[in-house]
């Protein structure tokens, strides 16, 4: 017990200190001998799968040969690339070409564009198919740095930024459309529902938008700052918070259904099916609780905290601990199978597409297990040629 205990504490702090990271040093230049990191997820469309690879590129994967294309690389606005950089030849600083900017949320694509934003605080839009550069916004400067995802819809790009505002640009052009501030950083992605943007921030609030021109319709306030990405079903919200609760929300007013305390922060994206919500924490639990009445139904100890968000495979829900284990979920037995175990960290939400699981992780590899089988399918390297 002793020895499970302190396993896991561990884990919790080493993912604390990833966040104290993240959070001190957003605003400066870098650490002497870090590199930048990046946990962006995958995007499946039109049988290509798009990801943000650590050296800093947009890389589509053609799922059926393998076959990948690269953009070019993102540029740096600062010395570093993302929470940290390569250090300088003979020590004494950061080199002046960074490994690559850092990329930690996940791609949107729509239509014939593929978009993606960067720690060095600007938006990219790339062209599907080849790659080649459509946009870039803001033109000239930069905003602060940008951590989480993008989501497309009614023709614009929304997204989050490190200086506290929410931001819609138009989707073909790369001209700001409205912008909205909250009262602290923003590292969640938004998820629309309707007319409704829906975003959490680290001043602690969940805010609702009009998705059209970006006037607040209500907010909510918990406990601690929150990350997750909202989960919007049946007029209800759920997202985590770092005051250990899982929250439902009345996506129409604001008001709160019914909350959920963990043991830990709940970091990831929820997942529902057939009227059971599921949430990994970081706690290293996976909770199974009514989405009606947020009242237990089971939950599962992966061993390890949960940063990473799960995906659906047919019935199953295929998940990541931060140590590497892939699990497969069986909603209807509710029965807890483990598939393998990668042997690497894993931060980034995962992606399926036709059965297959793909796991980002830090060494430029996009691993790829069968969600059915367990078996693991050859790795795909995402680095450049060049």
């Amino acid at each position: 017990m002793w020895f499970r205990h302190n396993r896991v504490l561990l884990g919790k702090t080493l993912f604390l200190l990833v966040i104290l990271l993240m959070v001190g040093l957003a605003g400066l230049g870098c650490v002497r001998g870090m590199q930048s990191v990046g946990w962006s997820g995958g995007a499946v469309s039109g049988g290509t799968l798009f990801v943000g690879s650590k050296e800093g590129r947009l890389v589509a994967v053609n799922i059926a040969d393998e076959s990948r294309q690269w953009s070019e690389p993102l540029k740096a606005s600062t010395p570093a690339g993302g929470f940290g950089c390569a250090p300088a030849a003979g020590g004494g600083g950061c080199a002046t070409a960074p490994a690559g900017v850092a990329i930690y949320g996940t791609p949107a694509v729509s239509g014939d564009l593929a978009y993606i934003g960067g720690y060095n605080g600007k938006i990219y839009a790339f062209s599907s198919s080849s790659l080649a550069t459509r946009w870039v916004y803001p033109r000239e400067g930069n905003l602060e740095p940008i951590v989480g995802g993008l989501t497309v819809a009614q023709g614009k790009v929304y997204f989050g930024c490190s200086d506290g505002k929410v931001y819609a640009l138009d989707a073909a052009t790369g001209d700001k459309q409205w912008e909205f501030e909250t009262g602290d950083k923003i590292w969640s992605t938004p998820a629309i529902d309707g007319d409704t943007l829906f975003i959490g921030s680290l001043d602690n609030k969940l805010y609702a938008l009009s998705a059209t021109d970006g006037s607040q319709r209500w907010e909510f306030k918990t406990g601690g700052a929150i990350v997750s990405t909202a989960l919007v079903q049946d007029n209800t919200v759920y997202i985590g918070s770092f005051d250990r609760y899982l929250y439902a929300v009345n996506a129409i007013d604001g008001s709160l259904r019914w909350k959920f305390m963990g043991e830990n922060w709940f970091w990831t994206k929820p997942i529902a099916y057939d009227n059971t919500v599921y949430a990994g924490c970081l706690d290293g639990k996976v909770y199974a609780l009514q989405a009606s009445s947020g009242g237990e139904v089971a939950e599962f100890n992966l061993e390890s905290p949960v940063s990473s968000s799960p995906v659906m495979v047919d019935s199953s829900i295929i998940f990541a601990s931060q140590k590497g284990v892939i699990y497969s979920l069986d909603t209807g037995s509710s029965e807890l199978k483990r598939l393998i175990d990668i042997e690497e960290a894993v931060y980034g939400p995962l992606c399926a597409s036709e059965g297959v699981v793909y796991i980002h992780t830090q060494n430029l590899t996009l691993h790829r297990v069968n969600a059915n089988t367990g078996t693991i399918l050859t790795s795909i390297s995402l680095k450049s040629k060049e």
